[in-house]
């Protein structure tokens, strides 16, 4: 039977021989309706704002986490006995582990109100998906076994911590891929070197790095590091969603009582947006296109915050981002929200927060208040024991988490709340 290449920008060749069942069944859920649907879902959502290259979907990504895990178990499976289960578990895992994505990846998921955890679970372990009968005609118990995997319930646990945990297939991938997509250089590290130094601790159940990949790990970690505040966090991106979030609030608004001109009753975006009761095959119905096509007649609506924000975000025309004193009384939003006022515009769609911690996924490491299965743990000398990486590295202990408290207001008043900030808080009241 044929081999199937794929050319990867990060990865380069990633081959599957069709003729090894278990490479068969990873062939068959590339091209099952629910994975081809990735290829409509943007990596980074808005992005392109910022990086005019970052048009990289959740297929490719999601490709590039199968290729990552299949090297780990390769890699492990010469050091450690890995069960031929196992291992289908970890690589149909890691591919399908973004099914759930809704439209533009993370940013739909504040207003629509769901996880996408939970609705990758749901794809799954719905029968009436091709996902979940090409699964359960290589094992009938295979989608359960996934379900369990993201929930971190199967066993053997290392398979669950290289789907998801502070040292992951997943963030191995993407902060090689956007970082080479955005051409921000940030993210790279030496993925080859991190892969040979990992080992089980078979009598923990869980990963450890090798003493010779401490310095490999570090990097991986600052590159980390330095891709959320330089990228995840960059403020035009943000400022973006802040712009789409108030529009899509505005019309979750103006929708129920018909003032809306443009309206597509019962269709799963509408549902969705609605807080409405959606099924798994509507939900599938939902990517990039359905939100680009709304913006695109929301501009021309006869509500003038709606049209006002759709066009914004059509045309690049987006809110700026000012740094914020964290501690802001309620008399400086108070202030900021007359300013808004003034200038002609509604604070409950002008006037954005925009907080680090808002983002899913926090780029810090830390050992404090997370569950013990996804922390790194090292060698600290050759055949000696393991021990959490922070207790270790000066490198990790040394990025200490940080804050990013921003408002994000229309260009056409934010000086006035710049000198606002600059006055009553003392802070920067950087604009960009």
């Amino acid at each position: 039977m044929p081999q199937r290449n794929y050319r990867d920008p990060v990865h380069n060749i990633i081959s599957l021989d069709e003729s090894v069942p278990a490479d068969r069944l990873i062939v068959d859920l590339i091209d099952s309706a629910e994975f081809q649907r990735l290829r409509r879902i943007k990596q980074l959502g808005l992005a392109m704002y910022t990086y005019q290259g970052a048009e990289h979907s959740r297929f490719t990504h999601s490709l590039g986490v199968m290729h990552v895990m299949t090297r780990a178990l390769e890699l492990l499976g010469s050091h450690h006995p890995i069960s031929e289960e196992s291992r289908v578990v970890g690589r149909a895992g890691a591919l399908l582990h973004d099914l759930g994505h809704g439209p533009l990846s993370h940013v739909v998921e504040k207003v629509f109100r769901f996880h996408h955890e939970d609705w990758t679970r749901r794809i799954v372990l719905d029968r009436s998906t091709e996902v979940n009968q090409i699964l359960r005609g290589f094992d009938d118990q295979l989608p359960e076994k996934l379900a369990s995997l993201y929930q971190h319930n199967y066993t053997p646990a290392f398979v669950s911590q290289l789907v998801s945990s502070q040292l992951d297939c997943d963030r191995m991938d993407y902060l090689l891929r956007d970082s080479l997509m955005t051409g921000a250089k940030y993210g790279m590290y030496d993925l080859e070197w991190v892969l040979h130094a990992l080992r089980l601790d078979e009598a923990c159940d869980r990963i450890y790095v090798e003493s010779k990949g401490l310095f490999a790990v570090e990097e991986y970690l600052q590159a980390r590091y330095y891709m959320f505040r330089q990228v995840y966090f960059h403020r035009t991106l943000r400022s973006a969603e802040a712009v789409l979030i108030s529009a899509l609030n505005r019309a979750r608004f103006l929708i129920p009582d018909g003032k809306s001109r443009f309206r597509t009753p019962g269709s799963p975006f509408e549902k969705m947006l609605l807080g409405e009761e959606t099924s798994t095959a509507e939900y599938l119905q939902l990517d990039d296109t359905d939100l680009a096509f709304r913006i695109k007649e929301w501009s021309r609506d006869e509500d003038e915050i709606l049209a006002d924000l759709s066009t914004r975000l059509l045309h690049r025309r987006l809110f700026k981002a000012i740094d914020v004193d964290a501690g802001a009384s309620e008399s400086f939003w108070a202030s900021a929200e007359d300013i808004v006022r003034r200038g002609g515009f509604d604070p409950q769609y002008y006037l954005m927060t925009d907080r680090a911690a808002d983002i899913p996924y926090y780029g810090d490491y830390s050992p404090v208040g997370v569950d013990p299965k996804s922390l790194i743990y090292v060698e600290t000398g050759t055949g000696a024991a393991t021990r959490e990486i922070s207790e270790v590295s000066e490198v990790v202990r040394g990025m200490r988490a940080y804050r990013i408290d921003r408002v994000c207001v229309p260009s056409e008043v934010a000086d006035e709340v710049s000198a606002l900030i600059r006055e009553n808080l003392g802070a920067n009241g950087r604009v960009e």
